[in-house]
């Protein structure tokens, strides 16, 4: 029996556009099982994902963006790309099947099978000991909106299939949380494939399923919940709502916070966008007055408010992901001395996981999409003959050709 059908519908809030993007999560996520379960795709499952596409391209749109209600009479500006494509890619990959839908990505990249090629051929025939990637922007294409980044069809099957096949630890590392929104909720890979770092790998979820986390101090915790506590109330008043449902939102992390003061689209005046983010210091400041306790990066879009952790050398300092392949080295007894690895980003945040790698073994490969020529010096630097590619689709079909 079909489960969850979407039907043809008109949106007009940002509220229910996140509905319909959970519900695209719903489908997918039964559709991947479908496939590795060698079982038959439901026709009403295809013509939900029509449909779903039909309602987001019939959203009012202006100057090549579509303008939703944030509220009854708030209107703001989205740009729905990555929702729309990867719902055309994944129509495309069920009606035509694996091998047309690789041609298919040679239209939509260019230079696509030059990079692809070049990385099968360095990484065909290896068995991974670890695979550790990013997820957005690496093994994923980049959305505006975390909320409803939703996971395509084609780019589970790809990553899952290289999981199982050919690594016997794969690690998604991520700064988003885990659930509520976080990468669970975003994912649709079936369960229990792959391990799931959130928080830059403070918690994660392992193979079992069973949820662990990175030990914090009590006294910091206590700090966390009370700025956590004060910014769900004010996003929960008219005059904040605003910037839970923008770009990023408000994602109440494991030792750490990130709200949005932005979005892509730059959907809130940058007067207005600047003067939240001295807000958001002021109730920091209230909170930690001798600035020992949190940092605040600013990124543009996204206010990060980080515990810190103790260094034995350093002091305080922020917890990278080069501490998140440690802890989860210790948790999971990763044998990271034991290569080859792979390891995967796109942003200078994700080096660290390299080093970290590489200071275990020199068993260790990357792939890197990046298309800033410093970035990838630097990556080349730490890992020689480092993969760059310039997009994440060529990234995960690399790994779907290497696990066919």
């Amino acid at each position: 029996m079909p489960g969850l059908q979407i039907e043809l519908q008109e949106i007009k809030k940002l509220k229910q556009f996140y509905k319909l993007m959970d519900q695209t999560r719903e489908i997918r996520f039964k559709l991947v099982g479908d496939i590795f379960n060698r079982q038959a795709i439901e026709p009403e499952s295809v013509e939900s994902l029509k449909n779903a596409l039909a309602v987001l391209e019939n959203i009012p749109a202006k100057h090549s963006r579509q303008i939703l209600l944030v509220d009854d009479s708030k209107q703001i500006k989205v740009d729905l790309t990555y929702e729309t494509d990867e719902l055309k890619k994944d129509i495309y990959y069920l009606e035509n099947g694996e091998d047309k839908f690789i041609q298919y990505l040679d239209t939509v990249h260019a230079d696509f099978k030059q990079h692809v090629n070049k990385g099968v051929d360095k990484l065909k025939g290896l068995h991974f000991n670890c695979l550790i990637s990013d997820r957005d922007g690496t093994t994923n294409n980049y959305c505006g909106r975390y909320r409803s980044s939703i996971q395509s069809i084609y780019n589970s099957v790809f990553l899952t299939r290289f999981a199982v096949k050919k690594a016997v630890n794969p690690i998604i590392v991520t700064s988003a949380p885990l659930k509520d929104p976080g990468i669970v909720d975003v994912s649709v890979n079936p369960e229990k494939t792959i391990i799931y770092a959130a928080s830059k790998g403070r918690e994660f979820i392992d193979l079992t399923g069973t949820r662990r986390s990175y030990p914090v101090d009590d006294e910091k915790q206590a700090l966390l919940t009370r700025l956590n506590d004060k910014l769900v109330k004010m996003v929960n008043t008219q005059e904040y709502e605003k910037y839970s449902l923008i770009g990023s939102g408000l994602q109440l992390k494991f030792g750490q916070t990130t709200i949005a003061r932005q979005d892509i689209s730059n959907s809130i005046g940058e007067e207005e966008s600047l003067k939240f983010l001295s807000v958001i210091k002021t109730v920091v400041s209230e909170l930690d007055p001798e600035h020992k306790n949190f940092r605040i990066e600013d990124t543009g879009l996204d206010v990060e408010i980080i515990l810190t952790i103790d260094d034995k050398l350093s002091g305080s300092k922020d917890f990278d992901k080069a501490d998140a392949v440690k802890y989860l080295d210790s948790q999971l007894s990763l044998n990271l001395d034991k290569g080859p690895h792979l390891v995967c980003g796109d942003t200078a945040s994700d080096v660290p996981m390299i080093t970290a790698a590489m200071e275990s073994t020199k068993d260790t490969y990357s792939i890197f999409v990046t298309k800033k020529e410093e970035l990838a010096q630097n990556v080349r630097a730490i890992c020689p003959g480092a993969i760059i590619v310039p997009e994440p689709d060529m990234l995960v079909t690399i790994m779907g050709l290497l696990s066919t």
